[in-house]
């Protein structure tokens, strides 16, 4: 599926890549209504959707289909992309363009799911999203049973319900090598979306620190090292290794 050159007449071998700098003159450009810019932003940004469908593979599904969800999920993401955030928009589109691409697979399931019990997950999720917004934190279960009403068994079946089936069989990486499959990684609870999404706005969070409180917090969390350890490697005092340390989370989470 990811070989394929040509989608949707689109020849995804001469795609472009916009630099930061072009990005952010677009942006302007899109603010005051220039569709021009718009269309070039979209188009440079097609190469981010191939890069998600990847995730896709050996679903079964037509890869013209998942390509234009994609670039619906990438349109939604630059309408509502606010470059006050200073996060890279690559960082903000990601989870709007797998979700969006999630959404439509779940809706087009062979597995048949009744009226009621979807309907009751999608209100669910709408809930999720407005308390997630509301609380700065992923609501639980019970919470969103509370919020609606409902008992939290009837919240869980619904959810799980909506769920994408996934094959043991299907591949998920493979490097000139042999390939890892689902059934390999089964037990790993670290291989999930969340957790690789987190890892794209760690790095983003941390590259707007400095060098001095990026290298504290390399050492501190990254190679598990003591305050009093870090304050002898680099020739300061513990006192302000913790200062440093919390000034750089408390900047950090103005990020995540």
């Amino acid at each position: 599926m990811t070989n394929k050159v040509e989608i949707c007449g689109v020849n995804t071998s001469k795609l472009p890549v916009l630099s930061e700098a072009e990005k952010a003159e677009l942006f302007e450009k899109i603010k005051n209504g220039d569709t021009e810019a718009r269309q070039k932003f979209i188009y440079g940004n097609l190469r981010l959707v191939l890069s998600i469908l990847r995730r896709f593979n050996n679903r079964g599904e037509n890869i013209d289909d998942l390509f234009q969800i994609g670039c619906i999920g990438l349109i939604k993401a630059l309408d509502n992309f606010d470059t006050s955030h200073e996060v890279k928009f690559s960082t903000y589109a990601v989870p709007m363009i797998i979700g969006e691409i999630r959404r439509y697979l779940r809706d087009n399931s062979s597995i048949r799911v009744s009226r009621s019990i979807r309907d009751t997950a999608y209100k669910a999720l709408a809930v999720k999203e407005q308390l997630t917004a509301k609380n700065g934190k992923e609501p639980t279960i019970d919470e969103i049973a509370r919020e609606m009403d409902i008992p939290r068994e009837d919240i869980s079946i619904a959810l799980d319900a909506i769920l994408d089936p996934v094959s043991l069989q299907e591949p998920i990486y493979h490097d000139s090598g042999d390939a890892v499959f689902v059934m390999d990684q089964i037990a790993d609870d670290k291989n999930i979306d969340d957790s690789w999404l987190e890892k794209i706005s760690l790095k983003e969070a941390m590259s707007k620190l400095s060098d001095r409180e990026r290298n504290i917090l390399t050492l501190r969390f990254f190679k598990g090292k003591t305050q009093m350890e870090v304050a002898t490697e680099i020739g300061i005092s513990q006192a302000q290794v913790s200062r440093l340390e919390k000034n750089a989370l408390t900047h950090m989470r103005k990020f995540l």
